[in-house]
Order: structure tokens, then sequence, then C-alpha cells
């Protein structure tokens, strides 16, 4: 049986009513239909790569199962203005005046001041932000790799500085709202924090970031007057099946992500890459 929860959260200086259910696979059409993304001209950005050692993890939402993460490779930090201006200088398809609406809303790179200027002001070493998830996939694809899964984002976004797993530490939850709740942070340098136990920096305290299958928990309305006819559902009652119901943090990412779709750009909103190990 699908579950509904209904969450409001406070991101940007706007409220967000999240009613949402819990699904395993998508119903968005971005996972269903790939939409052709050319080649491109490859880049080749400095980033160091992180040697993620898998194992397995309790996802935030799910049916109580262990899920299982293998090794791979993941950028130890977003992805910058600077890199992301390179990108779209080798490949002009992706320019704020030519991306297709298909693959961009109307705010994609709204706050640069040309196709090829960064924001006044901006510190070109700052994660690069209003950008779309095709946006992000194209990047990744020029640079050889491609965007961590929501699993695989989550597995090392549980760790602190000194341990894999931190969530069952009570002041992890409590550290994230705080950095939550940091006005404008996504327009500080990278790698200025401390880095995780895997060595991974920013997985907080900068941006939200895309990942892959972001849309696997998709949206509906209330359970009460949607198509959906039983009746045994009713609003927060997901909220029962969340791993750790105290950790509002994780609400906020699942309920943040649940209101996204593919061609959409937010001011604090950006990504890193991740890649298969051969």
């Amino acid at each position: 049986m699908s579950q509904f929860f209904k969450i409001t959260v406070f991101i940007g200086g706007f409220f967000f009513l999240i009613l949402s259910c819990e699904k395993k696979e998508s119903d968005h059409l971005e996972n269903k239909i790939e939409i052709p993304i050319s080649e491109g001209v490859a880049i080749h950005p400095t980033v160091e790569m992180k040697h993620i050692k898998g194992g397995t993890y309790l996802p935030f939402f799910g049916d109580s199962s262990l899920v299982n993460v293998a090794d791979f490779l993941l950028d130890e930090r977003p992805v910058t203005n600077r890199e992301f201006l390179d990108f779209v200088k080798k490949n002009p398809k992706w320019k704020r005046s030519t991306i297709k609406t298909i693959f961009a809303d109307e705010t994609y790179l709204k706050d640069w001041q040309s196709d090829e200027t960064l924001p006044k002001n901006a510190d070109p070493d700052a994660p690069i932000t209003f950008v779309s998830w095709f946006a992000a996939k194209a990047y990744a694809k020029s640079a050889g790799k491609r965007l961590p899964t929501l699993d695989e984002w989550e597995y090392v976004a549980m760790a602190d500085e000194i341990s894999a797993n931190a969530r069952n530490k009570p002041t992890y939850s409590a550290h994230l709202i705080n950095l939550y709740n940091e006005k404008l942070r996504e327009k500080n340098k990278v790698k200025i924090s401390k880095p995780n136990f895997h060595g991974v920096y920013n997985m907080f305290d900068l941006v939200w970031e895309w990942t892959y299958d972001f849309n696997s928990i998709m949206t509906t309305s209330d359970s009460r007057n949607a198509k959906y006819d039983d009746k045994g559902l009713f609003c927060a009652s997901a909220a029962t099946s969340a791993s750790d119901v105290l950790n509002y943090a994780s609400f906020m990412r699942y309920a943040f992500r649940s209101s996204l779709k593919a061609n959409y750009t937010v001011e604090n909103l950006g990504f890193r890459c991740a890649k298969d190990l051969k």
C-alpha cells in the first residue's frame, strides 16, 4: 500500500506544502523516456574524486529493508561557477540564450550577466546554482561522469567528520537544520568547511544537490480528494514509515526533491558528479 505524507517546510524564504507518497520506481517522464542529449565537447574538471567504500544502509523511506550501495567514485565537492562556465563555453547549446525550454525553465542561470559572464561579485569557486537536472546531467556526461543516485548521495550524507553513519547521534539532525537556516550559504566557496568521514566536502552546508533519480518519490495530491480510492490513506501516514521520525532535516530533503521537475532551476540547488568504478 502506498502511504502519503504531508510536510510544510520553509526554504529560501518560502513555505512549501508537499503532499507525497512513497514509491520505489518513479512515475515521472524523465525516468521513463531518455530525452536525447548529444555528447558535446568533453570537459576536464580538476576536482578530486573520492573512492566511496560501499555497504548497506537503511533508507529514510522504505519497507525497513537495507539497501546495498556498491563502491563508487564521488566528487569531493559540488561543481563550481568556474567549471560550469567552462562547460557552457565549450557546449553552446547549454548557454542561457540557446537552451531549449524543455531542458530548463526561465530562471536558468538567471543571475549571470550574460551567456559567458558570471554573476556580479560571484565567487568563481562557489557552487553553481540555477541549473536544471538536464543541464547537470549533460555536464556530468561531458566530464565522463554521471549524477549520483539518491541512495549513493544519502549513503555518503549519513557521515559526519568521524563516523560513516552519524544518524543516530542526537546532534546530527539539529546540526543540519541549523545549516539549512543559514541564508546565502550558496555564495560561499567550496571546501571551506571540514570534510566528512569519506573525505567529501559540503554535503549540506552550501547547496541542495540534484541526484539522478531525484523524483523516485512521486508527488501527488491529498488522498482524501485524489483519484486514489483507498480510504485507508490519510495525511502524515507515511511519517510512520520513516526510519527516523525525528530527523526533520531528512523530511525537508525528501520534500524538496519531491517538489522538483527536471527542468526546474533554484537559487540554492546545485550538483556534484559521480562515477562507476571500472
